[in-house]
């Protein structure tokens, strides 16, 4: 049986798909095994009428080591 843990993040990207790839990519770094990444909230930065990046509520989830 595998044992799953979750960690939550907040990742900032020029796209929705660019943070939640700068969210695996940097936590790859400490953590193994990563098997899911549920976005929990997006929020968008706006500056003169026009988005400048967006920012998401991550959670991440990964396999135990046994």
């Amino acid at each position: 049986m595998a044992i799953a843990k979750v960690v939550e993040l907040i990742a900032q990207g020029n796209s929705i798909e660019d943070a939640v790839n700068q969210a695996i990519e940097i936590a790859s770094k400490t953590v193994r095994n990563i098997k899911s990444v549920y976005v929990k909230d997006i929020q968008a930065k706006v500056d003169n009428n026009k988005v400048v990046h967006y920012r998401l509520d991550v959670k991440i989830s990964f396999v135990l080591d046994k």
